[in-house]
């Protein structure tokens, strides 16, 4: 218990030296936290910009679908079916759609284009489709009208109000021909998008491709997209072998690939902030290991034993480190949910080119508890590990030689 009282004592007969201490361990914490959250922040908001594209983080499916995407392989909507979905936990919306690639034409221009038929307002629950709309009105549940992307509209020459044909093959190989007033025109963020989409409201396309109550997918939202994959799993086990439940991971693995690869990159990145962080918190160390070594052989020229003189050393970092450690973790909270309110965001031409990729061009920080405590147990660990050099100096400590000047 003496050492305890002994070790505070000392921490602050010298403040200036204990606070620069402290300090260098508070900014490091702080540091260490923001680059983190930061990275979490970018990556999540990345998922996201993907999912409310058009994905979503899971999509429901008839067995084999996926290898091969035609009408043909459609499954029968059910209100039962759609409950035993939204019966599972993590599970907080549903979108049903039918779709197939049609050739959209107005007088002589002609263009390929993906026809998707949706529940207008269950499809703006996941993919915020409404807030794509540039001008016009967006669909209702039995409307005839369709929604248009703006590269397609401007490859066939075609704006609100007018009409387009679409022409393709139906439900068993009809023909599906009709012709749809253009009721609002959308903008996407990503080129392939913007230049091949055209939605109809369910109903519409169901009669277009001669295929009454028939689906191609649902689409699944998420209450809690971090439990991704045990979801996708029990709803795989719910649905059983007719259907084929499908993450968006599963769905673009080249966008996981592209994750993954920054990642690494950011993993040289952190790698170069924790050697900053340590030379930082050794640099302290070792200006008080020079301040004190008058003190230290004094105190073992008395009598004092070294092991209760390392023992006080390990109990002083302790009590810094610690001290330092929670000051950066609290003082990161406000920042970190400040920059997650309001992140930082990019103007001019580096935005464009974010948003002519389809990202949104800011830089939010991720929230999650995880990285504070995480982040400051790693400064902790290192700064008490890099404790131990003073301690090493202390065992060789020749106290003559420490109280020379």
């Amino acid at each position: 218990m003496w050492l305890l009282k002994l070790a505070w004592k000392n921490m602050w007969r010298n403040r200036n030296r204990t606070a620069i201490t402290i300090a260098a361990v508070f900014f490091s914490v702080i540091l260490s936290i923001l680059t983190n959250s930061l990275q979490d922040g970018i990556f999540d908001n990345l998922i996201k910009n993907v999912v409310s594209f058009y994905n979503g983080y899971i999509q429901v499916h008839k067995q084999g679908y996926w290898d091969e995407q035609i009408l043909d392989n459609t499954f029968e909507g059910t209100s039962a079916l759609e409950d035993s979905i939204l019966a599972l936990e993590n599970v907080n919306a549903l979108a049903p759609r039918l779709e197939s690639f049609a050739l959209a034409s107005s007088d002589t221009l002609t263009k390929g284009c993906l026809v998707i038929g949706i529940s207008p307002e269950k499809e703006n629950s996941i993919t915020e489709l409404k807030n794509k709309l540039k001008e016009g009105e967006y669909l209702n549940e039995q409307d005839f009208g369709a929604l248009i992307a703006e590269g397609l509209a401007k490859r066939l020459k075609l704006y609100l109000h007018d009409t387009l044909v679409i022409i393709g093959q139906g439900y068993h190989g009809a023909m599906a021909v009709g012709k749809y007033p253009i009721k609002g025109i959308l903008k996407f963020g990503s080129p392939d998008l913007n230049d091949q989409m055209l939605y109809l409201s369910l109903p519409a396309a169901q009669e277009l491709y001669g295929a009454p109550k028939m689906l191609t997918s649902y689409v699944v939202g998420l209450e809690n997209p971090s439990n991704l994959d045990p979801t996708a799993e029990i709803l795989r086990d719910k649905l059983g072998n007719e259907y084929e439940a499908m993450t968006w991971e599963e769905m673009m693995p080249e966008v996981v690939q592209h994750i993954r690869t920054d990642k690494g990159s950011l993993v040289i990145i952190q790698g170069v902030l924790y050697m900053l962080i340590g030379f930082g918190i050794i640099g302290t160390l070792l200006m008080m290991m020079v301040e004190r070594k008058y003190e230290m052989g004094m105190l073992v020229a008395i009598g004092m034993k070294k092991r209760k003189l390392m023992q006080l050393m390990l109990i002083e970092s302790v009590f810094t480190v610690l001290s330092g450690c929670i000051l950066g973790m609290l003082a990161s909270i406000p920042i970190v949910f400040y920059l997650n309110r309001y992140p930082i965001k990019f103007k001019g031409e580096l935005a464009e080119v974010y948003e002519e990729f389809g990202f949104e061009a800011i830089f939010p920080t991720s929230t999650n508890p995880e990285i504070f405590l995480t982040q400051g147990l790693f400064v902790i660990c290192m700064a008490l590990l890099l404790s131990l050099y003073p301690i090493v100096k202390i065992a060789r400590l020749d106290p003559v030689a420490a109280m020379k000047k």
